[in-house]
């Protein structure tokens, strides 16, 4: 048996998976979020651990046998959170999350040195750590001084699990101090931080062994200890392992909190000026680009809020039909965006607005803004030189066929839905834990699921979503420009 644990913003999975690569079983405990200031978003480091301890507990109560014969656990979590600790590892402050913006003048005077672009291959955003470590020396000098150790969300994980100070290359390229070409950390982009390396955790790639499980959570869990952690990947690596995405020419889209336009890539093709993440594979020599924006099904979840419709009622309104646009536009911008405009301070709106504008018109745009913003990714992923000719579905918002046709129409390229199954970061996850344990091949564990149904473009649709799409794109500068 192999275990998968992936920290996500709002809760822990703990995933069962034999050497079939069955899964067994799984648990799960929910987490929060606390944003104490506009922009703000962080979580405290001791909820993670409680999460991560109820959700084996659920997995024992169901599963106890098969728990007990783990031979090996992979981990998966959200990237780019500063995560600050002490020389005895005491925590200093509560996690800033990746959708913290901050950072944003910091990142800003970063991204200014040409070094940064030159060495990661990316932009410097506010949501990566390097620009968080800054904040902290400008706002909080006295927790920066104690700083002894910055480690990665999934990597505080393994400190309480293993004891040890080790990440591994996907989840460090998101920290601007990575050398993402090289695979190794950049003494100069750490020193433009204030930084060295003795503040850094070690380095393996995520199919390489990583630590072992201390005795303490060994007994505890009924495992055995010694058992391997395998390096791991941050979530949307670990979602690329879970679902195939290894090889060059392979994609998939992410309807997450936040969305990722995901392709991986054979070799290093840093385009920072495209606002692309070029980042680390999982996977020994592999890279992937990705357009992220920040609101993906957290832009559902707003209208659900403020509507008193769950998601799933909101969606279910539209039928199964696509539709054409109604004229009603909305920008999915509630946390700033990402790819491709790098504005922490840009916000969201709604314009056409009219009388007839019920919730089912609303729920549409944003729908299709959430598409539109998908497209913006999938340009600059042409520009940064990846052609996509088909992507696979995966997230909570797949569930929804009708967004997915309006995804499918935005791109102009069919969207495969996979079979039935968990494909995500966990499962990920527990194929490199697999890997790591018995030195498999990873592109012999890490296959595509089957595809259950394909999803193509509607034709006849075509030509209003490439109108809708064009007023969307204009829609940017003239918010931007009324916000200045």
């Amino acid at each position: 048996m192999y275990l998968g644990l992936d920290l996500g913003t709002s809760g822990v999975k703990a995933l069962l998976i034999d050497a079939g690569q069955k899964i067994i079983g799984s648990g799960h405990a929910s987490l929060d979020v606390s944003r104490p200031h506009p922009g703000w978003s962080e979580q405290n480091l001791t909820d993670w651990i409680r999460a991560c301890e109820t959700a084996i507990a659920e997995l024992k109560a169901s599963h106890p046998k098969e728990l007990a014969a783990v031979k090996g656990i992979g981990l998966s979590g959200h990237m780019h959170g500063a995560t600050l600790l002490d020389a005895g590892d005491q925590v200093l402050r509560p996690c800033i999350l990746w959708n913290d913006t901050r950072s944003h003048a910091e990142a800003a005077a970063l991204d200014a040195d040409p070094r940064f672009r030159q060495l990661t291959g990316n932009i410097v955003f506010p949501g990566f750590t390097a620009p968080k470590l800054a904040w902290v020396k400008n706002n909080e000098p006295s927790v920066f001084a104690k700083v002894a150790k910055v480690l990665l969300p999934k990597d505080f994980l393994r400190l309480w699990l293993t004891g040890e100070h080790i990440s591994e290359m996907s989840d460090s390229a998101g920290t601007s101090w990575l050398d993402v070409g090289k695979r190794r950390w950049s003494p100069e982009l750490l020193a433009a931080t204030s930084l060295d390396e003795r503040q850094m955790p070690s380095l393996v790639e995520g199919t390489e062994k990583a630590g072992a499980l201390r005795a303490e959570l060994a007994a505890s869990w009924g495992i055995a200890s010694g058992t391997p952690v395998a390096g791991g990947a941050g979530d949307n690596a670990a979602s690329a392992c879970g679902m195939g995405t290894v090889g060059a020419g392979h994609a998939f889209v992410s309807l997450g909190t936040s969305g990722v336009l995901f392709a991986a890539n054979a070799s290093y093709l840093p385009n920072p000026a495209s606002a692309v993440h070029t980042f680390c594979h999982a996977l020994p020599n592999t890279w992937h680009q990705m357009g992220v924006i920040l609101s993906a099904t957290d832009s559902l979840n707003w209208l659900s809020e403020i509507s008193g419709k769950k998601a799933g009622e909101l969606t279910a309104e539209l039928g199964d039909v696509l539709k054409a646009p109604s004229g009603v536009s909305f920008l999915p911008y509630l946390s700033g965006e990402r790819t491709p405009h790098n504005d922490s301070a840009i916000r969201g709106s709604f314009t056409g607005l009219a009388h007839e504008s019920g919730r089912a018109v609303l729920t549409q745009a944003v729908l299709e803004g959430v598409a539109f913003a998908f497209r913006d990714s999938l340009e600059a992923l042409k520009t940064a030189g990846t052609i996509l000719t088909r992507v696979t579905a995966i997230g909570g918002g797949s569930r929804s066929r009708y967004w997915l046709k309006a995804i499918a129409t935005a791109l102009q390229v069919p969207v495969d839905i996979p079979a039935d199954g968990d494909f995500g970061a966990a499962f990920g996850a527990a194929r490199l834990g697999l890997i790591a344990a018995i030195g498999a091949d990873p592109l012999a564990v890490c296959t595509a699921p089957r595809t259950d149904a394909t999803i193509e473009p509607d034709v006849p649709l075509g030509g209003a979503y490439a109108d809708a799409y064009q007023r969307y794109r204009a829609l940017y500068p003239a918010i931007k420009g009324a916000m200045a």
